[in-house]
């Protein structure tokens, strides 16, 4: 009797030590994968020629946790940021972004398999800018008709 719960100890101990290995990977694996998905999107990440509805001129510089804003006079500054949210449907791309300030921002691929031009929509969903790597581009250049 005494061998039989010697050796019925032995296995629950076995199984709880082999189960808590088990969770302990698993929350290891959890929390990186949240740490990597709070970091930018190689996607967007880089530089980008941004104009305004007004035709302002900007540069934008994405690095992984950072938005670094230039505009036409040489000013600039720097943002935290971090991304929420990841969206795609018929492979156009939808990202979005929350500054250290609390503001959100969508940064959009509007053309499918095109991710060389963009745009940067508020929290609403409304254009403030469009976004591209080669040139400054207005909103109707972007997006007209072909």
């Amino acid at each position: 009797m005494l061998k039989k719960i010697t050796r019925f100890s032995t296995f629950i101990f076995n199984l709880k030590t082999k189960n808590m290995k088990q969770i302990s990977i698993l929350l290891l694996a959890l929390f990186t994968v949240f740490l990597i998905s709070c970091a930018g999107s190689d996607t967007y990440r880089g530089a980008w020629k941004a104009m305004d509805a007004d035709g302002a001129k900007y540069d934008l510089v994405f690095d992984a946790k950072s938005l670094i804003i230039k505009d036409s006079t040489g000013n600039s500054s720097t943002i935290g940021y971090t991304q929420n949210s990841v969206h795609i449907e018929n492979s156009v791309e939808t990202y979005g972004i929350q500054l250290s300030d609390g503001r959100t921002y969508q940064i959009n691929f509007p053309i499918a398999h095109d991710e060389s031009l963009g745009l940067i929509k508020d929290g609403n969903g409304v254009p403030m800018y469009t976004i591209s790597r080669k040139a400054y581009t207005t909103y109707d250049e972007a997006f007209r008709l072909k």
